[in-house]
């Protein structure tokens, strides 16, 4: 794998958005999607189920057709640069064939699902060992799925997706059903991935904090709109309220490591975030709005 962390200031956005929307069928799922996602980043699409965040990861790999506007996926129209891309679904663990070993399950990503006989060559195999020791399962390259936990076999889906060496890499609810250990050695290899390598990563994620310490920022859905902007930003009381429909409390520990929390139960010497409404309003405002206050 190859390091492009050394021109990170000098790469073009990653991810472009002009005035995309999606529609399924005659419903519109999101419109007036304005917004750039910086190469290098790590980025989070959150928001409560039904709200369209995977439906907004297969619009920037070209899996739906935009209704309107352009999405724009390193440098290219969605969908043209696939092959730079790597992708983990969501439901990786159960479609893929669990006799498989670690070892084939990460060559699939150079051979595609070419099963039977066909010759695999040393450099493949070179660069399958070398995902899976990034990604911390080269003592379990033999075993087979239905041999490994739930967190080694999301820590195979990653390396599958990076044995071809990708510029951008997308995971669709990496850390859903994972106990807290497992968690943490994904959270650490998307670390590892961003920092060493450079590489840019996006995340479907309903609970930010596991990965609240890896993220540069965050694809929010509101009131119909994508937006995009900075964690700091992002990390608000009212507006995390107003995502999740539920009262929900950002805490800075003395040692200034956040939590989202969805009581107030917070212990007595946690100090809560202090944004005021006016900033909230801020980073919740674009030009449709202004529009559509005009027209009222």
């Amino acid at each position: 794998m190859h390091s492009n962390s050394g021109d990170r200031e000098q790469r073009p956005d990653c991810i472009v958005f002009s005035n995309a929307s999606v529609k399924r069928g005659e419903r519109l799922i999101w419109q007036h999607g304005d917004f750039s996602i910086p190469a290098g980043s790590v980025t989070a699409i959150v928001g409560t189920n039904g709200t369209g965040k995977t439906t907004m990861m297969k619009t920037e790999l070209g899996l739906l057709p935009l209704a309107g506007g352009t999405v724009h996926v390193l440098g290219r129209p969605a969908g043209e640069m696939n092959r730079q891309i790597g992708y983990v679904p969501q439901s990786y663990t159960s479609d893929i064939d669990s006799n498989l070993t670690a070892e084939q399950s990460v060559l699939l990503g150079l051979t595609g699902t070419r099963f039977g006989v066909h010759f695999v060559t040393k450099a493949q195999r070179a660069k399958v060992k070398e995902a899976m020791t990034f990604t911390g399962i080269a003592d379990k390259a033999h075993y087979r799925l239905s041999e490994l936990s739930g967190g080694l076999r999301q820590r195979v889906a990653i390396a599958q997706a990076l044995v071809c060496d990708p510029k951008l890499l997308m995971l669709d609810e990496p850390l859903a059903n994972l106990d807290l250990a497992s968690q943490r050695a994904v959270v650490h290899v998307l670390a590892r991935l961003n920092k060493e390598l450079g590489m840019t990563i996006q995340v479907v994620a309903h609970d930010l904090n596991m990965l609240l310490p890896i993220l540069t920022g965050a694809v929010y859905l509101l009131d119909g709109h994508p937006h995009y902007a900075a964690m700091n930003d992002v990390l608000d009381s009212k507006l995390l309220t107003h995502l999740y429909g539920t009262k929900v409390q950002v805490v800075t520990t003395p040692q200034g490591d956040m939590f989202v929390t969805p009581t107030p139960d917070e212990a007595d010497d946690v100090v809560p975030d202090t944004h005021d409404t006016s900033e909230v309003a801020q980073f919740h405002h674009h030009e449709y709005h202004e529009r559509k206050g005009r027209a009222q």
